[in-house]
């Protein structure tokens, strides 16, 4: 047997087709190669044309354009109904589509632009709770709207739900349902969908506005690591907390997430100018009445600046006053002056 496979291995047929097959082996190994190859360009520049932040709108031409369309007249709220539902539509309809629940490439690979996402997304999910729970309601007991009550759980489903329900499908249903109750408040014949522009509403959203920037700025600046007293119980002496913690520490953001918290602050913000815009039109009389309109527009400002562009090809974090920028700390300015200024419009509406 050995002889015999020796003899049909040493064969001219089967040297002819070895060397054949040899022949064909290096344009087959070139083609897949220069197959692979494309593949990976038309991938990486399909997440290049992804990775992007859609441009500012106008809200009021939004909203009155809308509202020739539906065949309504604006009135009190329309705006930032409108203004709700046409950021969520933003998110879902931008360049690229929704990416932060993509699992395949690439989507899978991207990670500014799904921070920018869920700074978005943080912001729709805090005014939709407000027009829930303050903004379309008279008082504590009075009914709550059906349209914002679904609204509200559709934006606060898992954003990163990729099949049974997919995340798009609810926010897109969250910002359907938005347009239904803006459709409502436009209706003279229905009294009973109301928007109330009032100063103690507008102060309780601004109030979770404040927490919102306040926690993100904190997390920019822990970019460069520092150490912190805990301020938890100042003032209060009597205070106790659930389990004792360090008085004296010491935090930093991982060098691998400082993009991440970057570009969530960046969407946050994007939203918020959207939104305070809106507002603005909404209150208009209420804040005029406490002469605060000039206080909101310097926030509005003031947040304005932290979406210019960035120029570098990746985040810096330099410490300090060292030679490197640090584009945290510098984000975390912008945010935290418009969170003073945040403060003391809300201070002002809850003057007499």
């Amino acid at each position: 047997m050995k002889m015999r496979w020796r003899f049909w291995r040493g064969s001219p047929y089967v040297t002819e087709v070895k060397s054949r097959l040899a022949g064909k082996r290096g344009p087959v190994l070139a083609a897949v190669g220069v197959g692979v190859g494309a593949l990976a360009l038309t991938v990486v520049a399909m997440g290049w044309w992804w990775a992007y932040e859609p441009d500012a709108f106008d809200p009021v031409a939004v909203a009155a354009a809308s509202a020739r369309e539906a065949g309504v007249e604006p009135v009190t709220g329309y705006t930032t109904a409108v203004t709700v539902a046409t950021l969520a539509e933003t998110l879902l309809n931008k360049r690229g589509g929704y990416l932060s629940n993509d699992i395949l490439p690439p989507g899978v690979y991207l990670d500014n632009t799904p921070n920018w996402e869920f700074g978005v997304l943080t912001h729709l999910r805090v005014i939709s709770r407000a027009m829930r729970n303050e903004l379309s309601r008279s008082q504590s007991q009075s009914a709550e709207d059906a349209d914002l009550a679904a609204a509200e759980g559709h934006f606060h489903f898992p954003n990163d739900s990729w099949i049974f329900p997919e995340s798009e499908d609810e926010y897109r249903r969250g910002a359907e349902r938005l347009r239904a109750y803006a459709q409502r408040l436009a209706d003279t014949e229905a009294p009973g969908t109301q928007f109330y522009a009032r100063a103690d509403n507008l102060t309780r959203w601004l109030d979770e506005v404040e927490s919102r920037l306040g926690a993100i700025s904190l997390r920019l600046s822990q970019s460069v690591g520092k150490r912190q007293l805990n301020l938890d119980l100042i003032g209060e002496p009597a205070g106790r907390r659930a389990t004792d913690v360090p008085s004296d520490m010491r935090t930093k953001t991982s060098w691998f997430k400082i993009d991440d918290v970057f570009f969530e602050a960046r969407g946050q913000a994007w939203a918020l100018i959207h939104l305070l815009k809106a507002v603005q039109h909404d209150f208009a009389a209420v804040l005029d009445d406490k002469n605060a309109r000039v206080g909101l527009r310097q926030i509005i400002r003031e947040l304005e600046a932290t979406q210019a562009q960035v120029w570098s090809p990746m985040i810096l974090n330099g410490g300090g006053f060292g030679f490197l920028a640090n584009h945290s700390l510098v984000m975390a300015s912008y945010i935290s002056r418009a969170n003073a200024s945040l403060i003391r419009l809300r201070d002002l509406l809850n003057r007499g």
